[in-house]
C-alpha cells in the first residue's frame, strides 16, 4: 500500500481546522497530548480505524484509548460510576485514562475495544489535543504515534522518524510536558491499575479513599499498553547500571557520568519528561546496548520503570 506525503500542520486555527478534516474523512492525524503524541483517528469509523492498527503494526487484540473534548462527551458511550465522577473531577482534564463498561447505544468501532465491552476513556489536557478534539467535535482513538512496541513520540520529529508516510498528517504542538503516557483505571468491577502513567496510584488512592488493586501479568489484556515488549529501540536495553561497559549507550540519573541524562536532580517528573526523547537520541547512534542507571520505584518513577522494564524485555515477534 502507497501513502500520500506527510502533512505537518501549525498550531493554530487553520491547523486545526485542517486537521478535523482530515479525521471527517477517515484520514490519521497525529496530535500532542501531554502525555505523548496520539495517532488520532474518527472512533467511529471502522475503516479509518483500521488504519491505525496498519499504520502501527498493532496487534489487534490491543484495544485503544478514546479522547474526548469534555465528560458530557465521554458519559454518552460508558456507564457513568460515582467513582468514575470522583476520579474525573480531580484528575481530569489530564494524563488519566478510565476503563468503564461501554454502553449498548455507543457507536464508537468495536476495532477500538478489541471486541471487549469496555471502552478506555480519556480528556486530555494539552491545549492543542483540546483544540482539536472542540473543532471535530467527536471521539478520536489515538493510540501513541509510533510503530507498535517501538518508543514512543514526544516531539513531532518522533512520529514523522516512525511512522514516515503512514500517518496523513503531524499536528505539531511541541513537546510533551508530561512524557510517559496516561495512567489507566479500571473500573468495570472494583478499581484496578491497569497500566501506571501520569497520575500516580497513591493520589488516586487518595481520591478513592482506600487501596486499588493492580492488574496481574498472567491476565489478559484488558487495555491498552500491557503487551510485555513494548516502548523498544533498536538497541538493547540493560537496566539498574551501576558501571558502565565499553560501547554502551549511557542514559543516567541522578550524580554519573554519562550519554543523556534524566535528571542530574533526581526529579522524576524532569526525568518523565525526558525519558522517552532521550531514548530515541540514543538509539539513533551506534550502540548495540543502551545502559539505564537505577531509578527510584515510587511517584512517577513507578510508570518510567514499568516502561523501561517493557523496553528491555524479550522482542515479541
Amino acid at each position: 500500500m502507497t501513502f500520500d506525503p506527510i502533512q505537518t500542520l501549525p498550531d493554530a486555527p487553520a491547523g486545526y481546522a485542517r486537521a478535523a478534516k482530515l479525521l471527517q474523512t477517515g484520514k490519521l492525524v497525529a496530535f500532542p497530548t501531554e502525555t505523548v503524541y496520539g495517532l488520532g483517528a474518527d472512533a467511529r469509523n471502522d475503516t479509518a480505524v483500521a488504519r491505525i492498527f496498519e499504520a502501527k503494526g498493532r496487534p489487534s487484540f490491543n484495544p485503544l484509548i478514546v479522547h474526548f473534548v469534555d465528560a458530557d462527551a465521554v458519559k454518552q458511550h460508558v456507564l457513568w460510576s460515582e467513582q468514575a465522577e470522583r476520579l474525573a473531577n480531580a484528575f481530569w482534564p489530564g494524563p488519566l485514562t478510565l476503563v468503564l463498561p461501554k454502553c449498548g447505544g455507543s457507536n464508537i468501532s468495536r476495532l477500538v475495544t478489541a471486541g471487549l465491552d469496555s471502552l478506555a476513556v480519556r480528556m486530555p489536557a494539552h491545549p492543542t489535543a483540546r483544540a482539536l478534539l472542540s473543532v471535530f467535535d467527536g471521539p478520536v482513538a489515538a493510540p501513541s504515534a509510533n510503530r507498535s512496541g517501538q518508543i514512543s513520540p514526544t516531539q513531532a520529529g518522533h512520529v514523522v522518524n516512525s511512522l514516515e508516510s503512514r500517518v496523513d498528517a503531524v499536528l505539531d504542538g511541541g513537546a510533551c510536558e508530561v512524557g510517559v503516557e496516561s495512567t489507566i483505571i479500571g473500573l468495570v468491577d472494583k478499581p484496578v491499575l491497569l497500566r501506571p502513567g501520569g497520575v500516580t496510584a497513591e493520589a488516586i488512592s487518595e481520591v478513592l479513599g482506600g487501596p486499588i488493586a493492580e492488574r496481574k501479568n498472567a491476565d489478559v489484556i484488558s487495555a491498552p499498553g500491557q503487551l510485555s515488549s513494548h516502548y523498544a529501540p533498536n538497541a538493547g536495553v540493560r537496566l539498574n547500571a551501576t558501571e558502565w561497559r565499553d560501547g554502551e549507550a549511557r542514559l543516567g540519573f541522578g550524580d554519573v557520568e554519562c550519554d543523556l541524562n534524566l535528571s542530574p536532580h533526581e526529579d522524576l517528573v524532569e526525568a518523565a519528561a525526558r525519558l522517552f526523547d532521550y531514548l530515541h537520541q540514543l538509539d539513533a547512534g551506534d550502540a548495540t546496548t543502551i545502559a539505564v542507571s537505577p531509578i527510584p520505584h515510587h511517584g512517577l518513577g513507578v510508570a518510567i520503570n514499568d516502561r523501561l522494564s517493557r523496553a528491555a524485555a524479550p522482542r515479541q515477534g
